[in-house]
């Protein structure tokens, strides 16, 4: 029997001649059991784990596993993420939570989607849709198909990604400041508009700038000027229509399409319930706040057919209404588009005028009322224009402060007047205007120095006058560098005292000699003599000087000196002339006044 087949256990032995252990191969199953179960417990606790939702379906549409982010973002029950659970089941439920109206009413949205959900599976390709839940979660669902059929889709909350891209998009178009739209977007809207008007229709473009807004930012500061520029944006929303488009362009500047704008009637309701809103006072934190408006209006097609010549139309309408004192609008018109293109080529011109030695000096005696001899002359500028002739100040100063020509021509005017000065009496001043301009832009005490020095004339026969206006600027600035002339030896004059609404407390406020009583005052009826002789009688309590504008007659002239006035100026002392005629003037003047003594 040795010599017989080798039986089961003889085969069974390894290379080694020692037989296997006994229930090895159920080890084996229990290990690969063991690994199995191992592999399922990461695999759940990976699925579980991810941020992004994930469910499977299988061919017919049955649920193969899900994940809990899957469960929690449908808010779905146990029982609807079990293994076997239709889709329909699933979308029923989720519907009915979304709408709160039962699912039957949504049946057929939810099949047409199914239709298309199945076509686009069909192709074999991933693809992916945007779900709004009623949370206010944006989610971004992935369809993956599967070779066996049925798919893996995952969702991935997109809410703040979508939130910050959209916040991106809205920053594009508007202001942050207000809210408004801003430059870019009005134009695009504009553009937009035109094209889209069909035959008939009109619309009208509204721009808006708030009148000395930038003095506002000067005195309050930039805060009280940002929170303004929020309260006139809150106040346009209000006057405005759904359909109307509002923009903030910049700056102070605003800009209202007003759809349907047939009639220029219309157009100018707007414009003055704009304005009137605008200009009531403003309570910003703390501070009563009154400022006003500046509009130029134009309609389309009438006023222009494209966007260029429309904003440049609306510009030509709003520089109208500042050059006349602003506060108000100007409906477009073809001969004041004349004017502003005549008034622009002096903007231009002006900035060479200087360079061309186009600036010339008149001086205007001012008479000494108790000694009746001329004290000192006021230094008028002139401008020989090429065109236009000689013109006055008053048709250019306000170009020159807004090009910014005033602070290098302000500089000549100091330089020239003190050359000029240095040729007349020792006991003759001179008086210069100042600009608030120079103020702001570069060494003013510097400037006058300078000027003093290369004339080689005594700081005391210089005096340079401020307008009354000027002390609502930045008067921290602006007293400083008075008082830094004043200490120079310069003499410090407040002039139009009474034109405006002038603080009284001004006058102690900065270093000023002398007072100008405003023509207005000198030249009124009988009843300002009254409020002339208060201001001499308390500028002689104050230690200052007063000096009477305006005076063009005999009776005006008693009537200051009675009313306690110590100098005097107008067309009656003397008209400004050339420097080379003033000599004349002089002994002209002096003849006149010791007669009249």
């Amino acid at each position: 029997m040795g010599n017989g087949p080798a039986s089961d256990r003889d085969r069974q032995q390894d290379a080694s001649g020692q037989p296997p252990a006994v229930g090895s191969a159920t080890d084996v199953l229990l290990e690969q059991k063991r690994a199995l179960e191992q592999l399922n417990s990461w695999f759940e606790l990976a699925l579980n784990n991810m941020v992004r939702g994930l469910s499977m379906f299988d061919a017919d549409e049955r649920l193969i596993v899900c994940n809990s982010s899957y469960r929690q973002i449908y808010a779905l029950p146990e029982e609807l993420t079990r293994p076997g659970t239709p889709l329909l089941d699933i979308v029923r439920y989720h519907l009915r939570c979304e709408t709160g109206r039962d699912a039957s009413i949504e049946e057929a949205r939810f099949f047409e989607w199914l239709s298309d959900h199945r076509v686009k599976l069909a192709e074999g390709k991933s693809f992916s849709k945007v779900q709004n839940l009623r949370s206010g979660r944006t989610l971004l669902v992935t369809y993956q198909p599967l070779a066996g059929g049925g798919w893996v889709d995952i969702q991935e909350d997109i809410t703040e990604k979508r939130r910050a891209e959209e916040k991106i998009e809205w920053l594009a178009h508007h202001d942050a400041l207000t809210g408004l739209a801003n430059r870019f977007y009005f134009r695009q809207t504009f553009e937009e508009a035109l094209k889209g008007l069909g035959k008939g229709c009109t619309l009208a473009l509204h721009w808006l700038d708030l009148d000395e807004f930038k003095e506002i930012n000067d005195t309050y500061g930039h805060p009280i000027g940002d929170a303004l520029l929020k309260a006139v944006a809150q106040r346009l929303r209000a006057c405005t229509r759904r359909t109307d488009f509002l923009a903030r362009l910049g700056g102070d500047e605003f800009a209202i399409i007003q759809s349907g704008a047939s009639r220029p009637d219309q157009c100018e309701r707007l414009a003055r319930r704009v304005l009137s809103s605008i200009c009531r006072p403003y309570n910003i934190l703390g501070n009563v706040i009154s400022i006003s408006g500046s509009m130029g209006v134009v309609r389309a097609p009438v006023h222009g057919r494209n966007p260029d010549e429309l904003l440049k139309n609306a510009d030509v309408a709003l520089y109208n209404v500042k050059s006349a004192g602003r506060r108000g609008y100007e409906l477009f018109g073809r001969a004041s588009s004349r004017h502003v293109d005549a008034q622009r080529r002096l903007e231009t011109d002006i900035q060479c005028a200087l360079s061309r030695n186009q600036f010339k000096l008149h001086y205007q005696p001012i008479l000494g009322l108790r000694t009746h001899r001329v004290t000192s002359c006021e230094a008028l500028l002139r401008w020989n224009h090429p065109r236009e002739g000689l013109l006055a100040p008053d048709g250019f100063l306000s170009l020159a402060e807004k090009t910014g020509a005033i602070v290098d021509i302000g500089r000549w005017v100091l330089q020239r007047a003190c050359s000029d000065a240095a040729g007349w009496g020792s006991e003759m001043t001179v008086t210069v205007n100042l600009s608030w301009l120079q103020f702001e832009s570069g060494d003013l005490t510097g400037i006058v120095r300078d000027a003093l020095a290369d004339a080689k004339l005594p700081s005391s026969r210089l005096e340079v006058e401020i307008g009354e206006g000027l002390l609502n600027r930045d008067k921290g600035n602006m007293r400083g560098i008075l008082e830094e002339l004043h200490r120079l030896g310069v003499g410090i004059t407040l002039d139009d005292f009474g034109k405006l609404t002038g603080s009284l407390s001004s006058l102690r406020a900065f270093p000023f000699d002398k007072v100008k009583i405003d023509r207005t005052l000198v030249q009124g009826s009988g009843g300002n003599a009254a409020v002339v002789r208060a201001v001499a009688s308390l500028a002689e309590d104050l230690g200052m000087a007063t000096v009477a504008e305006g005076v063009e007659t005999i009776d005006e002239l008693n009537s200051v000196t009675r009313a306690g006035c110590n100098r005097a100026q107008g067309f009656y002392i003397g008209r400004p002339v050339p420097a080379d005629e003033l000599a004349a003037i002089l002994a002209e003047c002096a003849r006149r006044n010791t007669c009249a003594a």
